[in-house]
């Protein structure tokens, strides 16, 4: 087994509270909270804004030779992570529900998954990072020393996401929502390039019934108590 790494992965489907949770351990252990999918969001408008076919591969490479992505600290302690796009800031215009369909289907191009994989990859050699997305404990950080994969019912995740998307002042319709998610997942869990699976040696919390305090307080717990080996 290949020596792990200081770094914690937490995956999961949308809505189970990855971001919030995220935040929150890594600002607990003092790491470096790394949103991997604010990245695929970010290159999903930055190819919907150049107006690119996906399925043209020549195409998206020479469009993501041109990209140039930051992520910048969150402004408020539970905020989402800062996201600019070749100078641009695109923090709010990749978190709609629009986007996040899109970024599902952008994560499944290869030459998009190989370019990002890297960049988070070596935002974690040091170690010291919380990532969160889809595939960190399986592809991006098979060898982090802990690892999560947070489940919910569809329904609750549909419920938060509402609650979020009203709360920035969007207004979507709960039944086409709901429909949304399902497919991600569905979409999410049958492509064949790094599918949404949960590493074998990872922790399950079913994030339906919980709060997020205690969600945090039980990865911590484990965290603390499991040594690197």
């Amino acid at each position: 087994m290949s020596e792990r790494r200081e770094i914690v992965t937490i995956d999961g489907p949308s809505g189970v509270g990855k971001s919030t949770i995220s935040r929150r351990v890594a600002a607990a252990l003092g790491y470096t909270y790394l949103d991997t999918g604010a990245m695929y969001r970010a290159v999903a408008l930055f190819l919907q804004q150049s107006q690119i076919d996906l399925s043209d591969e020549q195409a998206v490479s020479s469009t993501l030779a041109a990209l140039d992505l930051q992520l910048l600290p969150a402004v408020q302690e539970d905020g989402d992570v800062g996201v600019v796009v070749n100078g641009q800031d695109v923090s709010s215009a990749i978190r709609t529900s629009e986007m996040g369909m899109l970024a599902s289907r952008v994560s499944a191009i290869p030459l998009v998954r190989k370019r990002l994989t890297e960049m988070q990859q070596a935002i974690g050699q040091a170690g010291k990072i919380v990532a969160e997305g889809r595939d960190t404990g399986t592809v991006v950080f098979p060898d982090a020393c802990w690892k999560f994969f947070l489940e919910a019912d569809p329904e609750e995740r549909a419920r938060r996401r509402m609650a979020q998307l009203r709360a920035a002042g969007q207004e979507v319709d709960a039944e086409e929502l709901l429909a949304m998610i399902v497919k991600r997942d569905r979409d999410d869990q049958e492509r064949t390039l790094a599918p949404l699976q949960k590493a074998e040696d990872a922790i399950v919390i079913d994030t339906t019934f919980i709060d997020i305090q205690e969600v945090c307080r039980k990865m911590l717990e484990f965290v603390q108590t499991k040594k690197l080996s």
